[in-house]
């Protein structure tokens, strides 16, 4: 290492992989898959635990092929209707003469 600012940044980056892998052992341990977990922990770094890689799972696939749900909730935000005022704190009667 060239100096200890280096050496601290490469320690601290070799810690934060060391504890997410502990992290999600854990995770595995918690839920019956230890075992098979074990054998390549380091597998862990990048990847869940809970995550079986199928596309088709109700968890790790795509929600508008698993949800049949055509927009995503990021899409949903995106395309509301701005222009229209909303009182978040009523009980759903909209009243023109108490907009603010």
């Amino acid at each position: 290492m060239a100096n200890d600012f280096a050496k601290f940044k490469n320690s601290a980056r070799r810690h934060k992989t060391d504890v997410s892998i502990a992290r999600q052992i854990k995770i595995a341990k918690a839920h019956g898959a230890g075992r098979k977990v074990l054998k390549q922990p380091h597998r862990l770094a990048k990847h869940h635990a809970m995550d079986c890689g199928n596309p088709k799972c109700y968890l790790c696939g795509n929600p508008r092929k698993t949800h049949k749900v055509k927009l995503t909730n990021q899409e949903k935000r995106l395309f509301q209707d701005l222009d229209s005022f909303n009182h978040h704190h009523s009980n759903g009667n909209h009243n023109e003469n108490n907009s603010q």
